[in-house]
C-alpha cells in the first residue's frame, strides 16, 4: 500500500469522495470506468472477498494499525500501489460531512453485471425489486436476501442502485454476497411485459407481492411450495415480486404474473414496509430442502 497523509481535505486526489454524484460516480456512459464507494472496514473486506477491485482508500489514521490486514490482502491480490489517503477524524468529517464510525471508505471499481440467466442459474428463490427508489430499502432487502437463502435478486431498470453508498452501508456489503443484476439493463421499457415473459422462460413462477381481491395468503404459498396443497400445483422455482413504496406493484405486474400474494396481518394494519414484508416472505418460502 501507498500511504499518503492528506494536507488539506481540498486535495483532488479525493475527489471521487467528495465531489462526484453517484450518477457520476456510476458512469453510465462508460460502465467501465465506473467506481462505488465502500463505508467501513467490514463491508470493505467484504467486497475485497468478492473480488473486487479497490482503487483507493481513506483511511482515519487511528484505524490504521487495526486494518493491517486488510492492507496486506490488497497487497497480495492487488499489488503494493493502491494509495491509502490517510486523515484526521476532523479531515474525514469534513471531507465527507459527517463523522464516520467506522473510520474508512474505499472507492472500488464496478464490474459488468451478469446476465438474468447466469445469476439465475439453479436458483429455486428470487426476489425482483420493481422500482424500489429508496436506497435504505435496497440495501435492507439484499440483506435480508443474503441472511435467508434467497439465490438472486433481480432489479428493475427503474429501481435504486444497489451500489450507490447509502445501499451499500446499509446492506452491510451482503451486495456483494447475493448475486443480482439489472433485469433489462436500462431499458424502461423492458420491465415487466418481457422481464416477466423471461422469468417464465426459465421456470419461475412468478408470484406478485400485493393487497388484491384475489389474493392467495402467504400460507397457501408455502403449502404449494411443499407440495401440500391438494387443490393447487406444486411451485418449485419461485420469483417473489416486490413494489416501489408509495404505489406498490404495478397493474400490469399484478395482471401478469403468475400469482399475487399478500401477508396475514392483524389489527387492521394493511400493509408493511417493504424491507420488513420482503423479510417476512423470503423467511416463509425459504427451500426447506436445503435445511
Amino acid at each position: 500500500m501507498r500511504f499518503i497523509h492528506l494536507d488539506s481535505v481540498d486535495d483532488p486526489r479525493v475527489d471521487v469522495y467528495t465531489n462526484l454524484t453517484e450518477l457520476q460516480l456510476r458512469n453510465r456512459l462508460e460502465p467501465a470506468k465506473g467506481v462505488f464507494i465502500a463505508e467501513s472496514p467490514k463491508v470493505i473486506t467484504r467486497a475485497l472477498a468478492a473480488g473486487r477491485e479497490p482503487l483507493s482508500l481513506l483511511v482515519e489514521e487511528p484505524w490504521i494499525e487495526g486494518m493491517a490486514d486488510t492492507f496486506a490482502s490488497i497487497d497480495v491480490q492487488w499489488g503494493d500501489d493502491v494509495p491509502v489517503y490517510v486523515a484526521s477524524p476532523e479531515q474525514l468529517k469534513r471531507l465527507t460531512g459527517y463523522r464516520l464510525h467506522r473510520g474508512a471508505i474505499a472507492a472500488m471499481r464496478r464490474w459488468p453485471l451478469p446476465s438474468v440467466e447466469e445469476v439465475c442459474r439453479g436458483a429455486t428463490r428470487i426476489a425482483v425489486l420493481e422500482n424500489i427508489v429508496d436506497h435504505t430499502n435496497v440495501g435492507a432487502i439484499m440483506r435480508s436476501a443474503a441472511a435467508l437463502d434467497v439465490d438472486a435478486v433481480l432489479v428493475t431498470p427503474s429501481c435504486a442502485d444497489p451500489l450507490y453508498r447509502r445501499a451499500v452501508r446499509v446492506s452491510m456489503g451482503t451486495v456483494f454476497q447475493v448475486p443480482w443484476t439489472r433485469i433489462g439493463g436500462d431499458d424502461v421499457h423492458y420491465w415487466p411485459w418481457k422481464g416477466l415473459d423471461e422469468l417464465h422462460r426459465l421456470g419461475f413462477t412468478t408470484a406478485a407481492m400485493a393487497l388484491t381481491d384475489d389474493s392467495i395468503s402467504l400460507d397457501d404459498l408455502v403449502a404449494r411450495l411443499e407440495g401440500d396443497s391438494p387443490e393447487a400445483p406444486y411451485v418449485d422455482r419461485l420469483a417473489l415480486i416486490f413494489g416501489t413504496e408509495g404505489d406498490g406493484l404495478s397493474r400490469h405486474t399484478i395482471a401478469n404474473a403468475d400469482l399475487t400474494v399478500k401477508i396475514p396481518m392483524s389489527h387492521d394494519v394493511d400493509s408493511l414496509n417493504v424491507a420488513a414484508s420482503s423479510a417476512v416472505a423470503f423467511y416463509g418460502t425459504r427451500d426447506r430442502r436445503r435445511v
